[in-house]
Parts: structure tokens; C-alpha cells; sequence
């Protein structure tokens, strides 16, 4: 099981060191999400800084993009990274997409699927010079060498969505290479859906779910007083609630026994009350989603709640103080050893 570390992108001058930082303190590699930064050029920047280090988008935005952009920008950043890159794609939501990024939206399962495949006959046309794509949403068919990166000294990149549902679960199993798991997704939770379904989609595409990489962030609750863990009680809680706001993502609160919790805070956030959000994370809840244990018992707990289901765990907040980063690394060395 690999560790990564989680980051928001940050300012080009600056990745370069959190990247070597993240390296040197023993992680597998370093995730970037997509939020005001683009993630794609965090990865160039890390890339060089940290040779070696496994970087990956988690999750970069898709519809936006050209599937033949997104693929040529991964392509550079797989030769760049030495063939440690993984390209992490999502939907986003409706109101981003629609009305911040001023794209379409409809039927948003099927069309990341055919944004996949249209990905992967990029790559295939990037080596062979030969493009054809034909799905449903997507129609690529044109390329000459002039608009080709060419082949590269490096495997395609692994092409990973981020899935929360059965159906996007079983898309993921059949044409992606990785499902990045919701934060919200505990072991209950994986084991109820992530697990089934994605051997479901990997049954209809003929190949092994071991084939499909599971990717799952991971917030954690560290310290040897009742204080430093109070406080990122705290922390945590506020996250859960951000990311507990969706609607699509009720069912698993519900199934874990808090039913109704979506609905709660969506309320609070609909008033403007974001302490009032946060207020409905319950520390039951915290119990149940995130990990909390002393430093020296960190390593044997996450071993013990994410071993057999995740390929990858990603530390959710492992970067937040510079002064702890080395101590997350130690307990990535100490799984990834494992």
C-alpha cells in the first residue's frame, strides 16, 4: 500500500520545495487537487524538482478540457515525470461546470466515460499516428505530425476518475485504471460499493479488478495529548462538512447510520452558517470517518482500516505544518514497508 501526500497547488515558485520536502520525508508521492491553481502545473514544476516522486491529479476537471488537450498535457507530464504520473479526472458538479467553467453537463457519468476512452485513443494516436475515437459524446478522428507530441520513452499514463455511485464505480472498473475515492469513503463504505462494483466493470472489460487501482484520502486526527487532537478534531470536522454538502453523497451518511445529515447542513449552508455546518458533524461521525490515534500508533491503525482495500492511501492533511511533514513520512515508510 502506497502513501501519498495531499495539496492544494500552490504558487510555481513554491511547489518545487514542497515537492522535495515531500520526497525527502518519505512519501510515495504527491497528489494535487484542482481548485483556483491549475493542477497540471504544479505536476510540471514537481516533476522536475522531485525526480522520482509519484505525482498525480486528484482530481483535475475534465469537461472543460478537450479530451485531446487533457491527453497531450498528460503525455508531456508522464515524460516529464520519468513515467510517474497519473492522470486523476472528475466531474466536478453541475453549477461549477454549467456556470463557472461554461460548459455542458448533461448525463455526466456517460460523458466522463467516453471522456476516458477519447483520453486513451489520444494516447494510442501519440505513438501510432493513427487517431480514432468514435463514442457518444465525443468524436476524434484528425491528427497529423505536425499536432502530435510523439511517442515517448514511457509507459501510456494510468487514467484514474474520481466515483462516488455504483454506476460511475462500474465505469471506473471497465475503462479507467484508478477510482479515487470520495473523502468521505470509510472502510464500510469501500467495502459496500467500492469493492463490488468495481469488479463488476472489470469483469465486462475482460481484466482482473487487481487491474484497477483504489485510491482513497484519508483524514487523520495526530497527536500524543487530548489537546493536539482536539484541535484537529476541529479541522477535520470542518472538512467533513464541506464535503458532506453534496446531495449525490447522502447515501453515505445514511448507510453509516447517520441518516439525514446531508440535508442538515445543507441547510446551515444555504443560510450562510458555516459554523452551523460544521456544528452538524457529530463527534460520532468523526469516529466513524476519519483516524484518529497517537503518532506511534498511526501507521498499525491505517494498516489495519485500509489494508486489503486501498492501493493507495493519500494523507489528507499531511502538509498542513511544515513541522509535522516529516513525521506523517515516517509513518508512510512505515506502510508503504509494510
Amino acid at each position: 500500500m502506497f502513501v501519498d501526500a495531499m495539496t492544494t497547488p500552490q504558487p510555481l515558485a513554491q511547489i518545487g520545495e514542497v515537492a522535495r520536502r515531500t520526497q525527502e520525508a518519505g512519501f510515495s508521492g504527491l497528489l494535487f487537487t484542482e481548485t483556483g491553481r491549475t493542477a497540471y502545473l504544479n505536476v510540471a514544476v514537481a516533476s522536475q524538482a522531485a525526480p522520482g516522486l509519484a505525482l498525480s491529479t486528484g482530481v483535475a476537471v475534465a469537461f472543460p478540457r478537450s479530451p485531446f488537450v487533457t491527453a497531450a498535457t498528460a503525455w508531456e507530464l508522464q515524460e516529464s515525470a520519468g513515467g510517474n504520473f497519473r492522470l486523476g479526472l472528475g466531474t466536478q458538479v453541475r453549477t461549477h461546470v454549467v456556470r463557472r467553467y461554461g460548459v455542458e453537463f448533461e448525463r455526466p457519468g456517460p460523458r466522463l466515460r467516453d471522456y476516458v476512452l477519447a483520453v486513451k485513443a489520444c494516447f494510442t494516436a501519440f505513438r501510432t499516428g493513427t487517431l480514432d475515437h468514435h463514442g457518444e459524446f465525443y468524436e476524434l478522428d484528425f491528427i497529423t505530425p505536425q499536432w502530435s507530441p510523439g511517442p515517448i520513452d514511457a509507459p501510456d499514463p494510468k487514467v484514474d476518475v474520481a466515483a462516488v455511485n455504483p454506476w460511475m464505480l462500474r465505469m471506473a472498473g471497465e475503462v479507467a485504471d484508478g477510482v479515487h475515492v470520495h473523502p468521505l469513503g470509510e472502510p464500510g463504505y469501500i467495502w459496500r460499493h467500492v469493492v463490488p462494483n468495481i469488479a463488476i466493470g472489470a469483469e465486462k472489460s475482460g481484466r482482473s479488478p487487481d487491474d484497477v487501482a483504489v485510491i482513497v484520502p484519508v483524514l487523520t486526527i495526530v497527536g500524543d495529548t487530548d489537546e493536539e487532537r482536539a484541535r484537529e478534531r476541529e479541522l477535520v470536522r470542518a472538512s467533513m462538512s464541506f464535503y458532506g454538502s453534496t446531495p449525490n453523497y447522502a447515501f453515505i451518511w445514511d448507510e453509516a447510520g447517520f441518516e439525514g445529515t446531508t440535508a442538515r447542513i445543507r441547510e446551515k449552508q444555504k443560510a450562510g452558517d458555516y459554523k452551523g455546518m460544521a456544528e452538524q458533524i457529530t463527534d460520532e461521525h468523526i469516529a466513524k470517518f476519519a483516524t484518529e490515534s497517537t503518532w506511534d500508533g498511526l501507521a498499525d491503525t491505517l494498516i489495519e482500516k485500509y489494508g486489503g482495500l486501498a492501493t493507495r492511501i493519500v494523507l489528507y492533511n499531511s502538509l498542513a505544518d511544515p513541522e509535522r511533514i516529516e513525521r506523517y513520512g515516517a509513518v508512510a515508510q512505515r506502510i508503504a514497508g509494510s
